[in-house]
């Protein structure tokens, strides 16, 4: 298959990939192996498993079409062979997947923005280039957009969005400059420089990032109730019986909390293990090849069979 020049600049590096690989080599049975992509994006993930495992099948879900688009493309030959499907589906609402389908043998969540949404600039979602203040992930399904958020939101709930979201410690001082700017903001760039023009000049310079890096993502998240997408699956993978290995990818404390929890609470109800103690982080060797992926933490969790017994190791 050959990428145009502009679905090429999108290619996204999957991140942890040979963890995430070790895990399923390690914890399922390797013959015939059903898995859910349940953040597909440009398909990274789902084409390194077809590669790896040469008779599992892969169900890739997402709820941007462009992503569905692009990864079908990417994998056509795998949906050729019938070892790939994919389908535009919210990942929180899996329950009817699960309930329709035959059992999965592992189940992987990336829950970062992909490369897609960030390159393309009429997506609203990078601080980095100019356009519509959009963000949303399904624009097909969704109506409301981050400039209507920041229009039609008092100064407060954009404090705490900024706060609850993005951890923004300036969050009070943001939301009031957004409130009193004279025209509505419905751009990145004057997102920006609102941000730019509300901060001081000496915590600029001491935040070793992007001054709007914190507020980007805090709406972006609430745009796409991202947190309330992930509650409803976690809510959904708790009613699993069969054997599962369940693998998150995260990139901020919100959500590795959410993770973190649930995993405790399962083990805890002698649902399956937590097969990672502590969070698994990128090595150096792929830091130096992904910046991108130096906020990221991998938990895995194994769901054990309801009608076998199970081991669990404190």
């Amino acid at each position: 298959m050959i990428l145009s020049k502009r679905d090429r600049k999108m290619n996204h590096i999957p991140v942890m990939l040979n963890e995430v690989i070790e895990l399923i080599t390690a914890h399922t049975n390797k013959s015939h192996l059903r898995i859910l992509d349940a953040t597909l994006g440009l398909g990274g993930y789902s084409e390194a498993v077809l590669e790896k495992f040469p008779d599992c099948s892969v169900l890739g879900i997402d709820r941007d079409e462009e992503a569905i688009r692009l990864s079908r493309e990417r994998l056509k030959d795998y949906e050729d062979d019938s070892r790939f499907e994919a389908r535009h589906v919210n990942f929180g609402d899996i329950g009817e997947i699960i309930n329709s389908s035959k059992p999965f043998d592992a189940f992987m969540f990336d829950l970062g923005v992909s490369n897609m949404q960030l390159t393309l600039p009429e997506r609203g979602f990078s601080f980095n280039s100019d356009g519509l203040l959009d963000m949303r992930m399904n624009p097909s399904g969704d109506s409301r957009t981050a400039a209507d958020v920041l229009r039609e939101s008092d100064e407060k709930t954009l404090a705490k969005i900024f706060w609850d979201y993005g951890e923004e410690r300036f969050s009070r001082l943001i939301a009031s400059a957004i409130k009193r700017s004279k025209t509505p903001i419905t751009t990145t760039s004057e997102l920006v420089n609102v941000i730019r023009g509300a901060l001081p000049q000496p915590v600029q310079r001491k935040m070793g990032t992007h001054p709007a890096r914190r507020v980007f993502q805090a709406l972006r998240i609430f745009v796409n109730d991202e947190t309330g997408e992930l509650e409803r699956v976690i809510m959904t993978l708790s009613e699993i019986n069969y054997e599962a290995l369940i693998i998150f990818v995260s990139y901020h404390s919100l959500e590795d909390r959410l993770v973190k929890y649930a995993f405790r609470q399962w083990q805890g109800d002698d649902k399956g293990k937590i097969l990672t103690r502590h969070p698994l982080t990128p090595s150096e060797s792929e830091l130096e090849d992904n910046y991108k992926s130096r906020s990221a933490k991998l938990r895995a969790f194994l769901f054990k069979n309801s009608n076998a017994k199970f081991l669990i190791s404190h």
